[in-house]
C-alpha cells in the first residue's frame, strides 16, 4: 500500500504535464483513440464505461456522513448548481453582445451555438476524479454532478431555449428543436447508476478498507482521465487543425477560455461567499469548470451535422478544462511539501 501512495503522490505532483503528454500523443497517433471511441456494445460504448468507472470510484470515495451534512449546509451545494446554469447563460449574452461586429456573422452563430451547447450539459463526471485526486470535498463534488444530472431535464431545454432566442435563422431553430431531446438515459447509465453503486459498495466493505484503497482509486482515476483526454483528443485536434481558418480558430479559442475561466472563478467565489472548508473550494472550482461535452459532442454531431464548426467551441472547451483544471490544480491544490500519504490498513480510521 506505501507502493500505491508513493505513485499515487507521484502522478497527482505531475498530471498536468501527463494530460498535456496525453494531447501530444493524440496529435501525433490517433489512431488508438479513435478505435477506443469505436468499441461499443449495443448502446454502451467504451468511453461510457470509462466515465461510469470514474463515477463509481468517487462512490467509493464519498463518506455517507459528510453526504448527509450537506442537508445541513446546502448553500454551496445550490448556489454551485444555480451558478452552472446562469453564469454561462449570462456569458454567452455578453458574447453575442460583443461579436455583433465581428467580420463574418455565421462564426458568431456558430460560436454561440457551440457554447450553448457546452452551457447545456450538467457537470462533468471527471470533475470528481479531480476533485478527489485534490482532496477535495467528494460528497459536495458528486452532489454537483448528481444534482445538475437530476435537473437537465429542465436546465438543458432552459439553455438551449435561451440561446435559441439569441440566435438567427436556423441557428435558433436548431437550438429550439434540439431542446426536446432526450440524454437522460445516458446520464442515468453513466452517472447516476455508478454512483450509488460505489456508494453500496463502500456501505458493503466498510469504511476502513475503503480508506485503504484511497491511493489505488486516486491511481486508476489518474490512468482513466488520461486515455478519456487522449480518445477525446484524438478526435477533436485533427479536426481544429485541417484547414484552419486562424482568426476564427483564435476568437472561439479565446471565448471558450474566457468561459472555463469564468466558470473556475465563480466556484472560488461560492466558497468565499459561503465561508465554508478549504475542500468545498475544490469540489466547486472543479464542478463548475468542466462540464459533460462528451454528451454535447453527439448531440452536435447528430442534431448539427449540417453546421460542422458547431462542433469546434465543444472540442476546444473539451480540452481547455481539463488543461485549466491541471493548471489550477498544480497551483493551488499541489503544495512543495506536501508529504506522501501513507494509508495502512491496521491503521485507517
Amino acid at each position: 500500500m506505501n507502493l500505491f501512495a508513493t505513485l499515487s503522490h507521484y502522478v497527482h505532483r505531475r498530471f498536468i504535464w501527463l494530460v498535456l503528454g496525453s494531447y501530444v500523443v493524440a496529435a501525433l497517433a490517433p489512431s488508438l483513440g479513435l478505435q477506443i471511441r469505436s468499441v461499443t456494445w449495443g448502446a454502451i460504448s467504451l468511453p461510457m464505461l470509462m466515465l461510469a468507472f470514474l463515477l463509481f470510484n468517487a462512490g467509493m470515495g464519498v463518506d455517507l456522513a459528510a453526504l448527509k451534512q450537506l442537508r445541513n449546509t446546502p448553500w454551496p451545494l445550490l448556489l454551485g448548481l444555480a451558478a452552472n446554469v446562469f453564469i454561462p447563460l449570462a456569458y454567452i449574452g455578453t458574447v453575442m453582445l460583443t461579436m455583433r461586429m465581428w467580420h463574418n456573422p455565421d462564426e458568431v452563430q456558430n460560436i454561440l451555438v457551440g457554447l450553448a451547447l457546452v452551457a447545456s450539459m450538467p457537470i462533468a463526471g471527471s470533475s470528481t476524479a479531480w476533485s478527489q485526486n485534490a482532496n477535495g470535498n467528494l460528497a459536495l463534488s458528486l452532489g454537483l454532478v448528481l444534482g445538475s444530472t437530476l435537473l437537465s431535464p429542465l436546465a438543458t431545454p432552459l439553455v438551449l431555449h435561451a440561446v435559441g432566442f439569441m440566435t438567427t435563422g436556423d441557428y435558433s431553430t436548431d437550438l429550439h428543436a434540439l431542446a426536446g431531446t432526450q440524454t437522460g438515459w445516458f446520464l442515468l447509465v453513466a452517472v447516476i447508476i455508478p454512483s450509488l453503486l460505489g456508494i453500496l459498495v463502500r456501505l458493503g466493505i466498510g469504511r476502513e478498507r475503503a480508506m485503504a484503497s484511497k491511493a489505488s482509486l486516486k491511481l486508476g482515476n489518474a490512468a482513466i482521465l488520461l486515455v478519456l483526454n487522449y480518445s477525446n483528443a484524438s478526435i477533436s485536434l485533427p479536426q481544429a487543425i485541417a484547414n484552419p481558418d486562424y482568426d476564427f480558430l483564435a476568437v472561439t479559442l479565446l471565448i471558450v477560455s474566457t468561459l472555463c475561466l469564468v466558470a473556475f472563478l465563480a466556484g472560488w467565489g461560492i466558497w468565499r461567499l459561503s465561508r465554508s472548508e478549504k475542500s468545498d473550494q475544490v469540489a466547486l472550482m472543479f464542478g463548475l469548470g468542466m462540464n459533460n461535452n462528451g454528451t454535447g459532442l453527439v448531440l452536435a454531431s447528430m442534431a448539427l451535422a449540417d453546421h460542422p464548426q458547431v462542433l469546434l467551441p465543444i472540442i476546444f472547451y473539451n480540452l481547455v478544462q481539463h488543461l485549466i483544471a491541471g493548471t489550477i490544480d498544480h497551483v493551488l491544490f499541489t503544495r512543495p511539501d506536501e508529504e506522501i500519504p501513507v494509508v495502512c490498513p491496521q491503521h485507517s480510521t
